[in-house]
This record gives C-alpha cells, sequence and structure tokens, in this order.
C-alpha cells in the first residue's frame, strides 16, 4: 500500500512540473506564431509560477476543512480544463490567461501530498516516504523537456497542452480510483476566516519555520536559475537543439533522484541536522566547481552540467529533513503549515526564474555566481535558524 501511495502522490506531485518543463523547447515556437518577443513569452512561465506559489497558500488550509481528496479532484478538472484551453489559445493573451488558470490549478496535489504524508506517518518513516516521493517525482523535470522537444519538432506546441490535459485526466481517474481519504471529519478544522487568519498569523510568526523554509526556498533557488534560463542556455550557451534538452534536465533530475534515495535510505541512520550539513557541504563544493569552471572555460557539455548533478544530489538530501524540520513544529496543523512552507519556497522559485534569470541567462558563469549566491543566502537562513532551535515535536 505504501508503495501505492508514494507513486500517487508523487505523479500528483509532477503535475506542476510537466507543466513547468514540458514547453520551455516551444519559446521560440510559441514566439514566431504570435509575434512575441522573447520576455514576453517568458511571461508564461513566470504568471504560472507566481499563481502556482499564490494557490499554495490556500490548498492545504482548505484540505484541512474539507478533506484531501475533494480539494485534489477539484483542482485537477481546473487543471485539465486550463490545458485544453492553452491547445486551441488563438492569442499570445489567451493562453495567458490559460497559463494563470494552470498555475492555480497545478499545486494542490504536491502541497496536499505532504499533508497526506503527515497524516499517515511520522519521524524517520515520514522522511523515508517524502525521500521516495520526490525520487519518483524526480523524473519529471527530467522526462518533461525531452518529450516537449520531440513533441515540438514532430506535432508543434500545442500537442504539448494536449499532452499535459491526458496527464491530468489519468491522475483524476488514478485518485477516485486509489487515493483513499487520510483527513477524517472528526480531525477537520472548522472553515472560520478569523481562526484561519489566526493560524496563518501563527506560523508567519515563527521565526524557525521561516528561516527553515526559506532557507530550503534559496537552495533550491539555484535549481530555478537553470529551469528559467533553460531554453537560452540550451539552445544559445551550449548551442544544442530543442531535442536536447536533455543535456541540461537529466543531469539536474538525476541527481535530484539520487539524492532522494540517499535521503530515504539513512533517514533512520543519521539525525537531521547531520544530514543538512552534509548536504550543504556538497553543495558548496558543487556550486564552486561550478564558478571556477564556467570563469576559466567556455560552457560545454558535458562539463557545463556535471557541476549541476552534484548540486541537486546534495539538495535532495537536505530537502526531506528540511521540510520535516518545519512541518514538525504545526502537527496539528499540518496542511495549512505545507501550504505555507510550499508558498514561501515557490514564491523565491517564481522570483528567481522569473526575475533574476533573466538577468544572468546570457553567460554561464553567472548562472553558476547566481547558483552560488543562492546558496550563501541559504546557508545563512539555515545556520540562524540551527542556532536558535528548539526540539521539533514529531508527528
Amino acid at each position: 500500500m505504501n508503495i501505492l501511495l508514494t507513486v500517487l502522490l508523487a505523479g500528483l506531485s509532477m503535475v506542476g512540473p510537466l507543466a513547468i518543463d514540458t514547453y520551455l523547447p516551444s519559446f521560440p515556437a510559441i514566439g514566431a506564431e504570435f509575434g512575441a518577443t522573447p520576455l514576453a513569452v517568458q511571461q508564461t512561465l513566470s504568471l504560472f509560477l507566481f499563481c502556482f506559489a499564490f494557490m499554495m497558500l490556500f490548498y492545504g488550509t482548505l484540505s484541512d476543512t474539507f478533506g484531501r481528496r475533494p480539494i485534489i479532484l477539484g483542482s485537477l478538472v481546473l487543471y485539465i480544463g486550463a490545458c485544453v484551453g492553452g491547445a486551441v489559445a488563438g492569442s499570445l493573451g489567451f493562453l495567458l490567461a490559460c497559463r494563470v488558470l494552470q498555475g492555480l490549478a497545478s499545486g494542490a496535489g504536491s502541497v496536499v501530498g505532504r499533508a497526506i504524508v503527515q497524516d499517515r506517518f511520522s519521524g524517520a518513516e515520514a522522511q523515508k516516504i517524502l525521500g521516495h516521493i520526490m525520487m519518483v517525482f524526480g523524473l519529471a523535470p527530467a522526462l518533461a523537456p525531452i518529450l516537449g522537444g520531440w513533441l515540438q519538432v514532430s506535432y508543434g506546441w500545442r500537442s504539448i497542452f494536449w499532452f499535459l490535459a491526458l496527464f491530468g485526466a489519468v491522475m483524476m481517474f488514478a485518485v477516485w480510483r486509489w487515493l483513499p481519504e487520510s483527513l477524517a471529519p472528526r480531525d477537520r478544522h472548522p472553515f472560520h476566516f478569523g481562526t484561519i487568519a489566526g493560524n496563518y498569523l501563527k506560523v508567519l510568526r515563527h521565526r524557525q519555520f521561516l528561516l527553515l523554509a526559506v532557507a530550503l526556498g534559496v537552495a533550491f533557488g539555484g535549481f530555478a536559475l537553470y529551469i528559467g534560463s533553460a531554453a537560452y542556455f540550451v539552445m544559445h550557451i551550449l548551442h544544442l537543439p530543442e531535442t536536447a534538452f536533455a543535456w541540461l534536465f537529466i543531469p539536474l533530475v538525476a541527481g535530484m533522484v539520487v539524492g532522494s534515495a540517499v535521503s530515504g535510505k539513512v533517514a533512520h541512520r543519521y539525525a537531521q541536522d547531520k544530514l543538512v550539513w552534509i548536504a550543504y557541504a556538497g553543495m558548496a563544493l558543487a556550486a564552486l566547481a561550478n564558478v571556477a569552471y564556467t570563469y576559466l572555460f567556455t560552457a560545454a557539455i558535458p562539463w557545463a552540467v556535471l557541476p549541476l548533478f552534484f548540486y541537486s544530489l546534495a539538495l535532495a538530501i537536505a530537502m526531506p529533513p528540511l521540510s520535516l524540520m518545519a512541518l514538525n513544529h504545526f502537527p496539528n496543523n499540518s496542511g495549512l503549515a505545507a501550504s505555507m512552507q510550499s508558498f514561501i519556497q515557490m514564491t523565491l522559485f517564481a522570483l528567481v526564474s522569473g526575475l533574476v534569470a533573466p538577468l544572468l541567462f546570457d553567460s554561464a558563469f553567472k548562472l553558476a555566481c547566481g547558483v552560488l549566491g543562492c546558496l550563501v543566502v541559504s546557508l545563512l537562513a539555515w545556520v540562524l535558524a540551527h542556532a536558535g532551535k528548539a526540539p521539533a515535536r514529531q508527528g
């Protein structure tokens, strides 16, 4: 049963990444069809990410009130409709509107999935399950741009949105058929605006929770820089065709998959703090190697992407313990805490990929320095959180 649950939750977590990454190879084609500049087409990604982050504030709270299944199923209905709209869009404005709706509907699986894990597991077992989910989920960003590139070449960019609609329909059927409700009616919170607002303020005032969420979100910002710069990095810096996005995404995501597997394997052997320190050491070595290489040499495969594999591997080791340490501060409001955590992380992701990446994506060296900068900020947040930590309640 745990295997089926892991696969289902991983599949739900893939909904957002697929919507982000699959159409990246189509940026030039979308711009050409609608007569839009690269910056205008970039907004189809930026608006999606901001809406994705915004709705993460509410999915956990809504699931605490109405249950986990109804929120996931409702969001998938909206997601499928947005994908179909994108497939038939006749203008960039209409495509932007569909991407906004897509962003609003894409985050329920990842947010509510974390709450489901908290409902059913605790401590090292929860960390192990989250690690396995991230390992399966990591396939999405690796496969998405490769599939998107071939769909673009074979059938055009609209076929990508039809594919996303089909994936959403498959996940909707799987949830309806095999995902049981994990939050009993007696454990749900009444939908009182004052109470919900008070709970949000309680989370926002918790210094350690915020520092841990920022530490994870900014470290992931290094990953976000290359996601936001993918089209330019692959086609202009590495001088590869739209079918060659695998050169960027396979190292990034292979590192995530391997790191998640390692994190799950060692969850019962090492304290969470120790794993995080080890992970930061690995990220620092990878980021410094990337800066040194891009300063000394012209970016070329495979050396330009090898440090990214090791950075994402170390990041994936840190993600489950950092996430759980934050969530464990609010065991009775796990959905709301998961929402706030996801909102912070995705807002940072959106800011980095939507605003910072366009400033850096004309240079491999600038991108490498951006990753190192993100890591320094993340490490500072972790040190501050760790310095003032109190024993976190498990479960």
